[in-house]
């Protein structure tokens, strides 16, 4: 897509900038913007590609009802395999139904064959945490009013970052998810969380993203890698979480995962259909090997659905 426009999406006022699409807030401070600094060296990366990618053919991609801006994953593993990104989805190999929303309508199915995330509708915390149950017979939702102990209290809304640790048993508030508190410390004063990245029915690759546990709950990684999925997961992990995926609707995005070093089970506590990849604290030359690895995924599933 041209991108000559993107910057409208984005509001400043006393100090803060807002995302239009979905009203979050950024206090405009020195870390915001070196992380903007950080992204913009990734994205003049993305557009050297886009450029010399312009004679390859590669998948064309229609998008509804929104289209991508940069920062979005998709966007970038587009024009890593040389593909465009069309209006006319009579045009297109494939049609993705992206919407930075947390809750929409069931959409019409395009005619293309090839399509992905119509059926991903919801991404609540509770609606993942009741699919998380029904796939992995095991529960991360929780109750406040009946349980006892520490549990999170989330926004439901996607992204928010807003998590909490409260003692239950407690009176539930309205639009909040209740989950219980995963031991995810990797040292005793860090966390580690797993950012899986689906396209079709694969999970080509993982991040393993490292931050203090006194914030555990923002963005804020002190360190990011880049994992084979094997090195993660069991085989039975990685099928389980395949078929929650699939349970989902989630055909492209990204799930957020936990293993509790108590149990050593595995937690999906989030799951991102337009997700923001990869993380901004990944080392370049890993940020670039990330995006041709997804690209080629994604090139693969349209190739199969179109063949298929």
């Amino acid at each position: 897509m041209n991108s000559a426009f993107w910057w409208s999406d984005w509001a400043y006022r006393d100090g803060v900038v807002s995302i239009k699409s979905t009203g979050h807030k950024l206090p405009l401070r020195r870390k915001f913007i070196a992380v903007c600094l950080n992204w913009l060296i990734f994205y003049v990366c993305m557009e050297v590609w886009r450029v010399l990618s312009m004679r390859r053919k590669g998948p064309r991609i229609a998008f509804t009802p929104e289209r991508p801006r940069p920062w979005y994953f998709i966007w970038a593993c587009t024009h890593a395999i040389g593909g465009r990104i069309v209006r006319d989805e009579a045009k297109a190999d494939l049609t993705i139904y992206f919407e930075d929303q947390t809750v929409s309508a069931l959409p019409v199915l395009p005619d293309t064959r090839a399509h992905m995330n119509f059926a991903c509708c919801d991404v609540t915390k509770t609606h993942v945490a009741r699919i998380f149950e029904e796939t992995f017979g095991y529960s991360i939702g929780v109750d406040p009013l009946k349980f006892v102990g520490p549990v999170v209290e989330k926004s439901e809304v996607n992204g928010a970052h807003d998590g909490q640790v409260r003692q239950a048993p407690f009176e539930p508030l309205a639009d909040r998810a209740y989950q219980r508190l995963i031991d995810n410390r990797c040292r005793e004063e860090q966390v580690a969380d797993y950012r899986c990245v689906i396209v079709g029915r694969e999970m080509p690759l993982l991040f393993i993203k490292k931050r203090q546990i006194g914030k555990r709950f923002t963005n804020i990684n002190c360190e990011v890698n880049l994992v084979e999925t094997s090195e993660a997961f069991s085989q039975q992990e990685m099928d389980l979480l395949i078929e929650f995926a699939a349970r989902m609707g989630l055909e492209w995005g990204a799930l957020d995962v936990l293993r509790d070093r108590n149990d050593g089970r595995i937690y999906v506590v989030d799951v991102n259909k337009t997700n923001i990849d990869p993380p901004i604290a990944l080392p370049l030359k890993d940020k670039l090997k990330a995006t041709k690895r997804v690209g080629h995924a994604l090139k693969a599933f349209v190739e199969s659905r179109v063949q298929g």
